[in-house]
């Protein structure tokens, strides 16, 4: 028999099913080898990046352990150049900032204070001369530069130098040798009297009339950040203290946090939440002379609770120039300069 007659014979079946096997091993078993190869590809290539990551961490982790141990390094030297120039005393004051210590220069025996400031107390630093300075420092030097012999300008006290330790701040302020600031003045004389109250208010409002024209808030204004130079037979005022100082270079800028003495806030603290550098200012000095002229703290509270008193002794020249720096309404205050003209000072 012709094998054509047969056209469906096992063999062809055979090779038909053969040929069934053939496509399913190409459809089947070799795509599945490439999907295995392919994962054992990515599976080797998220090792080496898992790799590469962990070994960039350490790399970094690494840096960081070097970058500190530059800075403590570069603390100790630097404190111990500090240490080279200068002998630290007895401690004068101390604050949230931290401590001041009365000291000198071994160089020329010159009196200076000694502030130590904790780094977390600082404020944001801030950008002067192309460089990131601490924001007292900043300040301060700002002043320097700035200074001229103008009434008021040598009021603020000077920056000598300088330390960054790293975890702390080392300024090194000129001190007058005899003097005394105000709150601890009027505890041991008491009361000052009008007279002597108006020498020193005049020299006040210049001074914070020089911080305006250098577009510097001192912001804390007050009896304990004023020395008095007791040596001279005119007292002679000096404002320390910058440490919540800010550069302003807009007149009317806003500000909506209090970095002054808070049982000192002005009125528009109150009511508002803002305050304006010039307004806050002259309320301060209010505060001063009041201080100045009666026996009892002001507190912002109390004032305004109307449970402090003014002093029926006031001539009635001092007492619209204090009415003047305390009116509640900032819009209504007295401005610096026109404080500076008022008869009273006159």
């Amino acid at each position: 028999m012709d094998p054509g007659d047969y056209p469906h014979t096992p063999a062809l079946n055979v090779a038909s099913v053969n040929g069934r096997k053939r496509t399913i091993g190409q459809n089947g078993d070799r795509p599945a080898k490439k999907r295995r190869l392919e994962a054992d590809d990515e599976s080797a290539s998220c090792s080496v990046d898992i790799a590469t990551t962990k070994a960039v961490e350490r790399g970094r982790r690494s840096e960081v352990k070097r970058r500190k141990k530059r800075r403590i390094a570069s603390g100790v030297r630097r404190k111990a150049t500090f240490e080279e120039k200068y002998w630290q005393l007895d401690k004068l004051g101390e604050g949230g900032f931290g401590y001041v210590f009365a000291g000198f220069r071994k160089s020329d025996c010159l009196p200076v204070a000694i502030k130590h400031v904790d780094k977390k107390s600082l404020l944001k630093p801030v950008w002067l001369y192309g460089k990131e300075l601490p924001a007292e420092v900043a300040v301060m030097l700002k002043l320097a530069a700035e200074k001229d012999d103008s009434t008021g300008m040598s009021a603020p006290i000077e920056l000598l130098d300088w330390y960054d330790l790293g975890h702390e701040l080392i300024l090194v302020l000129e001190r007058p040798f005899h003097s005394k600031d105000l709150y601890n003045y009027t505890v041991d004389k008491g009361c000052i009297r009008e007279r002597k109250a108006k020498i020193l208010m005049r020299q006040l409002v210049d001074a914070a009339i020089g911080l305006e024209k250098r577009h510097i808030f001192h912001s804390d204004i007050k009896a304990e950040n004023i020395l008095i130079d007791i040596g001279s037979r005119i007292p002679e005022v000096r404002l320390i203290d910058f440490g919540l100082s800010k550069i302003v270079e807009k007149k009317d800028t806003i500000f909506t946090t209090l970095g002054g003495t808070e049982t000192h806030e002005p009125p528009e603290w109150f009511t508002q939440y803002f305050h304006r550098a010039g307004p806050t200012t002259v309320w301060q000095l209010g505060i001063v002379l009041f201080e100045m002229l009666h026996k009892d703290d002001f507190t912002t509270e109390s004032f305004l609770n109307k449970t402090l008193k003014m002093s029926s002794k006031m001539s009635k020249k001092c007492y619209d120039f204090l009415h003047l720096c305390l009116r509640e309404d900032p819009v209504l205050r007295s401005t610096l300069t026109e404080l500076q003209h008022h008869r009273w000072l006159r």
